[in-house]
């Protein structure tokens, strides 16, 4: 009678298994929050180079968080939504607050507009993706994802104040429309490119290696000029995918493909 139960045992092991907590993947997960909020705390104390880097780093544990879990074998619930209200602070509310302490403020009311136009599109964003998770195309996000919307706003800060210069009246109005630019395109419906197709245990060209080595090398040479415009070109690319869509062709309704 032991061996007829055991299966239906081992399931129910494993949906309480699911719904646990796991140490690792969500350590990482612990991590980026913290990045979030020191980002936050930097920025109180302008200093404005620490604060964004720190966005930055919350970006790479936020990418680490969930392969881990996929690795171990240690998804569950409580870890998909923990992720999620940790995103929501270091790449919601902080860029938002980074952003509004170092430009925007001087703009007065539409400063912190901008600023909360950003903090509401991340999580909408959010909240749409959380519900949509199962019926999209996994290929593409749908509108701008918001580790990458909080990089184009903490991207923007890095190069200006690497390049020693001050947020004067037109970079100020600049941080404006980068802002809303991000904040706005979090909660559109144009497609930007996932990565997640992209399998890591499979071989790859020695050309992939040089080009990652390549990339590498561009990135240190000059950080913030070069990762605020690559992704300048991601938050174009979902809006130039849009409209290639827009243009194709569609195929009659009856019309049946040759064989």
């Amino acid at each position: 009678m032991a061996e007829l139960h055991s299966p239906r045992r081992a399931e129910l092991r494993g949906v309480l298994r699911r719904k646990g907590i796991y140490i690792l993947p969500n350590l990482f997960t612990t991590a980026a929050l913290f990045s979030g909020f020191y980002a936050v705390v930097q920025a109180m104390n302008q200093r404005w180079e620490q604060s964004v880097i720190a966005i930055f780093v919350a970006m790479v544990l936020d990418g680490l968080d969930g392969r881990v879990a996929r690795l171990t074998h240690t998804q569950s619930e409580f870890g998909e939504q923990y992720d999620s209200l940790s995103d929501m602070v270091s790449f919601g509310a902080a860029p938002a607050l980074v952003m509004y302490e170092w430009a925007l403020r001087p703009l007065g009311r539409l400063g912190w507009i901008a600023a909360f136009v950003y903090c509401a599109g991340a999580a909408l964003r959010l909240a749409r993706f959380n519900t949509n998770i199962g019926v999209v195309d996994k290929r593409f996000f749908q509108g701008l994802p918001s580790p990458a919307a909080a990089a184009l706003v903490a991207g923007f800060i890095w190069m200006i104040v690497d390049f020693g210069v001050g947020p004067d009246e037109l970079i100020r109005w600049l941080a404006f429309g980068v802002t809303l630019f991000a904040g706005l395109s979090m909660v559109t419906t144009a497609p930007f490119y996932s990565g997640k197709d992209i399998n890591l245990k499979r071989s790859v060209p020695f050309a992939s290696v040089l080009v990652m080595l390549f990339a590498i090398v561009l990135v240190s040479f000059d950080p913030p000029t070069v990762l605020f415009g690559v992704f300048v070109v991601y938050g174009l690319s979902g809006y130039a995918m849009w409209l290639v869509r827009r243009r194709r062709p569609r195929s009659p309704a009856g019309a049946t493909r040759a064989p």
